[in-house]
């Protein structure tokens, strides 16, 4: 199961509700990078995370790896590899957060697998994460279903919100109570499998936008295989409020030669996207 970590929406000012109103009210989509924490280095990934917010990035995500990434391709997993060579870990990548966050001016969503936060303690995560930051997590599994309830206690206790996530596969009337239990915005994973490069974005996806847009007023951001901005432009044209582009990012720094050569091609990239929706809009 994958799980992700900001404030809740019962407080109007929430940054992601101003947010998507703001990107709603202006016709424009939300552009949401999706990089892994500590790759190469925790150093790098705080300049990182400048580096997207200054190219106007609009949540920035920051994935936390888990030594059996069932839902990660062999991009991500070889970021994930070298970061636990590392030795990174959750407490030293919110001693970096607390320094990053308050230099930022877009909100940081924490995300990652639920089965650390089930060892550390749901109760102790959520407590320890206390940041500005939006808790995910990963439906897909029928018998997962009664940990969404217990990571909602304890996120509300927290004043954590809980952003669910939603698939091709999901079925309808399910998919409409997830989407009436997301708070903020529902993250629709566009495609079966482990991320990664796809020639094309799931076909289905402007169908399932419509049905969830006729279930709730809430925004829907679109993800999982998004690597060009011709596809993220296209799913914009589908109604989607977001578009989380991920193994771009994270192949960009790791296939550098050195961090200096990532953080400008990434900032390159994001451009070309911005360029892309501006064209849209």
């Amino acid at each position: 199961m994958l799980v992700a970590t900001c404030h809740k929406l019962h407080n109007p000012s929430h940054p992601h509700l101003l947010l998507y109103i703001k990107i709603d009210e202006q016709g424009k989509v939300a552009l949401i990078p999706y990089i892994t924490a500590g790759d190469p280095d925790l150093s790098v990934t705080a300049e990182t995370l400048k580096a997207l917010d200054s190219c106007g990035s609009d949540i920035i995500e920051l994935g936390v790896p888990y030594s059996d990434p069932l839902a990660d391709g062999p991009v991500t997993q070889a970021a994930a590899t070298r970061y636990l060579a590392r030795g990174t870990n959750l407490n030293a990548i919110l001693a970096m957060l607390k320094e990053v966050i308050p230099k930022l001016s877009c909100p940081i969503a924490h995300f990652t697998y639920y089965n650390p936060i089930l060892k550390r303690g749901v109760g102790e995560f959520m407590c320890t994460i206390k940041l500005k930051m939006s808790v995910y997590m990963d439906l897909w599994f029928q018998m997962f279903h009664w940990k969404r309830d217990i990571l909602r206690k304890e996120a509300m206790k927290n004043n954590i919100e809980l952003v669910l996530l939603t698939t091709p596969t999901t079925p309808m009337e399910r998919m409409k109570a997830i989407a009436d239990a997301s708070e903020g915005f529902l993250y629709l994973v566009s495609s079966i499998g482990v991320t990664g490069v796809r020639a094309s974005v799931n076909e289905r996806v402007p169908a399932l936008l419509k049905v969830i847009k006729e279930a709730t007023s809430k925004a829907v951001a679109v993800g999982f295989g998004i690597l060009k901005p011709e596809q993220a432009k296209q799913v914009a044209g589908w109604g989607a409020d977001g578009v989380i582009v991920g193994i771009a990012m994270v192949k960009l720094l790791g296939e550098a030669k050195t961090p200096e050569e990532g953080l400008k091609g990434l900032e390159i990239f994001t451009g070309l996207f911005f360029l892309f929706f501006g064209s849209n809009s």
